[in-house]
């Protein structure tokens, strides 16, 4: 029987509360996504780029990939009751100020998440949606299907390559020019998101353009030369970098901004750590002035072109 009590009760074993616990510590972020042994995608570039955001993240493991810095060989799913105890055992214990959702694995880890959001509707979501083509063909569209009804309405902003993007909300798009961002964002609304950050849309006299976009029309945007390379984990660390910036309470078009900014300077220091893609440094800032990273000169930076299968064209020259 519970009884009232003069004020809090305090247990005596639990260490003081430090002034950095009470003002000044780094906002939490819940990420729930992939686990990715190259390190390029996934919840390795979840962690790394909200910690170099200056937040912390909070890593909810929803499947584990087999793959390198090429390519997606399979995939082996956790069980939806093992993401949910993973997620709620450390929401009864931390606070939060974000959401970031990247790769769920499957229709029953995009239900238990979506269950999770359900009940921490004020906090904003940041989703991205990756490429998966590499999926089987029935559990990509059952995937697919689970994501655009359970986690769409809790998006506040959707992040993805135009042509990834126009696949999932415009399959039937027939017009020989492509959709614009606004169009794509305005079939977003209707599934109740609020943004779309789309990436890589195609410019004459090669630039692309990244465009944040409300079903009312274009907000915000950044227009970038196109560079040729095989980048791996760019949409990720674009989502998560977002992320990060709103759980400080940012607008969302400054977050936005800010994200791009980022994301080109990480891809500008990007290095091959195996024989596959461009990782991104998500820890350029950390470099000595004037140094590149290792297997990359200043003069091959030049000459890189994105065709990231993620994100393409590159945020480059947004410095």
């Amino acid at each position: 029987m519970n009884t009232p009590t003069d004020g809090p009760k305090v247990d005596p074993s639990a260490p003081e509360a430090t002034d950095t616990e009470d003002s000044g510590a780094p906002a939490c972020v819940m990420s729930f996504n992939c686990s990715d042994p190259s390190g390029a995608s996934g919840i390795a570039a979840d962690i790394t780029t909200i910690a170099s955001m200056g937040a912390h993240t909070l890593p909810v493991i929803t499947s584990l990939l087999i793959r390198d810095t090429a390519e997606v060989f399979d995939i082996h799913e956790i069980d939806a009751d093992v993401i949910s105890e993973q997620a709620r055992t450390i929401l009864e214990d931390a606070t939060i100020t974000a959401w970031k959702v990247g790769f769920l694995g499957s229709a029953d880890g995009v239900s238990v998440v979506a269950e999770i959001l359900s009940d921490y509707t004020d906090i904003p979501l940041v989703s991205f949606l990756p490429n998966v083509s590499w999926m089987e063909e029935d559990a990509q569209m059952s995937y697919l299907e689970a994501f655009r009804e359970l986690i769409l309405p809790a998006t506040l902003v959707l992040v993805g390559n135009h042509k990834t993007l126009t696949d999932f909300l415009l399959p039937d798009w027939e017009s020989e020019r492509p959709p614009s961002a606004r169009e794509l964002a305005v079939a977003a609304s209707e599934a109740g998101c609020g943004y779309v950050l789309v990436t890589g849309i195609q410019l004459p006299d090669q630039f692309i353009d990244n465009v944040l976009a409300s079903a009312q029309g274009a907000i915000a945007g950044e227009r970038f030369e196109r560079f040729e390379a095989s980048f791996v984990g760019a949409g990720d660390t674009l989502s998560a970098a977002l992320a990060a910036i709103l759980s400080s309470d940012t607008a969302v078009d400054m977050a936005v901004s800010e994200a791009l900014s980022f994301l080109d300077q990480a891809l500008d220091s990007g290095f091959r750590p195996g024989m596959g893609g461009v990782v991104p440094d998500r820890f350029f800032w950390a470099l000595p002035p004037g140094e590149a990273p290792d297997g990359k000169t200043d003069e091959a930076a030049d000459e890189i072109t994105l065709t990231d299968n993620e994100i393409s064209p590159s945020s480059r020259n947004v410095h």
